[in-house]
């Protein structure tokens, strides 16, 4: 039976050949250490979870809740804004509660994508991106992901050639996966050309307080004027440890928050009333639990540059998010991201994440998420260290392991 046309327009799951390989070798009995799926392993701090207890036992909670987010969750992101990046939101206007940025990205895209509406998207990127655009009828126009001087050139080529004129353009920094960093005069300048081309800017900063330098990653709405035109998505999923809550938010640009809100409110009802509350009391909190969560990641990250450098393989240290962007080892470099993804579970026991899943341009790279503690991440180096050992290069750019090719 033939698929169907939305289905038919989405390819194959890269990631899926990788995880059928992890199960089966975990089936096996293989310790396979996961670097792969960026899903965060640390516990949702305690005081939240006990928020959460504490509200669930009042039965009037239990009833739908408010798929715009209830007031006093609006207000914490609103007063977030204010504290953390000088922007001042009208928590009624200018802010919605998503059930993350994840599904915030695809209604948004529902909400404004008519059939042929060309999105430019950065290549590699975190897949919904794209894919919320391409259910929606979009056409994608893939973008550089660099947020530096080169970055707009193809930009006014895209405004240029594309017909129709580009409808939004897609930021994403910090990057996932490529874990580059922004920096205002970059949102200046991209601010000053979505206003001048009349071009929708959708900034996911999920990462925003996942960095470990000494200056925090700014918010694209920190410039005058970008709430004439873009709207930001964040999540609470790596920056409390609450991935599995599904809590996040979009706000700016009040047409698009209208827009959006208006979609959801056909889709859902919101995310059950006492997880709202407890997001709350996290987001009015001191900062002390963010600053916890930022230490634990930045360890890991040096673990794993140290670790993995000592084995053989040169890691950049990324600069934010709980992602290292590794360049696949050059005498593997013709196997791709897939097959080389699949080649270090069989022989080392270490799962990553296929660049190709984050579009072709990341087909050289493998995504290492911070997923493992520090015991476990210094395993994988050992692991990745016999490996890198027993893989001899031969002529043609493929490796001979253990006398086989």
């Amino acid at each position: 039976m033939e698929e169907f046309h939305k289905v038919r327009r989405l390819p194959p799951y890269v990631f899926e050949q990788v995880n059928r390989l992890k199960a089966s070798a975990r089936a096996a009995g293989a310790d396979i250490i996961d670097l792969g799926m960026g899903n965060p392993d640390l516990p949702t701090p305690q005081s939240i979870v006990d928020k959460l207890c504490e509200v669930v036992q009042d039965p009037r909670t239990h009833r739908y809740s408010s798929s715009k987010g209830i007031p006093g969750l609006r207000r914490a992101q609103a007063a977030y804004y204010a504290r953390r990046f000088g922007v001042k939101l009208n928590p009624d206007a200018e802010v919605v509660a998503t059930l993350g940025s994840k599904e915030g990205f695809a209604n948004m895209a529902q909400a404004i994508t008519a059939p042929g509406d060309v999105i430019l998207c950065p290549n590699p990127t975190y897949p919904i991106h794209a894919f919320g655009f391409l259910i929606a009828g979009g056409v994608i126009r893939s973008m550089s992901v660099e947020p530096d001087d080169s970055f707009f050139a193809p930009l006014e080529r895209a405004v240029k050639h594309s017909i129709p004129k580009p409808l939004a353009l897609i930021l994403n920094y910090p990057s996932n996966p490529t874990a580059h960093v922004a920096s205002l005069d970059f949102y200046r300048d991209v601010i000053a050309f979505a206003r001048k081309h009349e071009i929708i800017v959708l900034s996911d900063l999920a990462y925003a307080e996942i960095y470990f330098g000494n200056e925090a990653p700014p918010s694209v709405l920190q410039v005058p004027g970008a709430k004439d035109v873009a709207v930001e998505f964040t999540s609470m999923s790596k920056t409390f440890s609450m991935p599995g809550w599904r809590m996040g938010f979009a706000v700016g640009n009040e047409r698009l928050i209208s827009a959006l809100t208006r979609v959801k409110s056909y889709l859902d009802y919101g995310a059950f009333t006492p997880i709202q509350v407890a997001a709350t009391q996290a987001l009015n909190g001191d900062g002390s639990d963010i600053e916890e969560v930022r230490t634990i990641y930045k360890k890991r990250r040096d673990v794993m540059i140290d670790s993995f450098g000592k084995a053989g393989w040169d890691v950049t240290p990324p600069e934010a998010t709980m992602f290292a962007w590794a360049k696949i080892p050059e005498a593997f470099a013709s196997m791709g991201s897939v097959e080389f993804s699949k080649l270090l579970i069989e022989k080392a026991d270490i799962a990553v994440a296929p660049g190709l899943g984050f579009g072709e341009q990341g087909d050289d790279h493998v995504r290492i998420a911070l997923v493992e503690n520090e015991h476990r991440i210094r395993q994988a180096g050992r692991n990745l260290k016999r490996f890198l050992a027993s893989a001899e290069p031969v002529p043609g750019n493929v490796v001979a392991l253990n006398g086989r090719r």
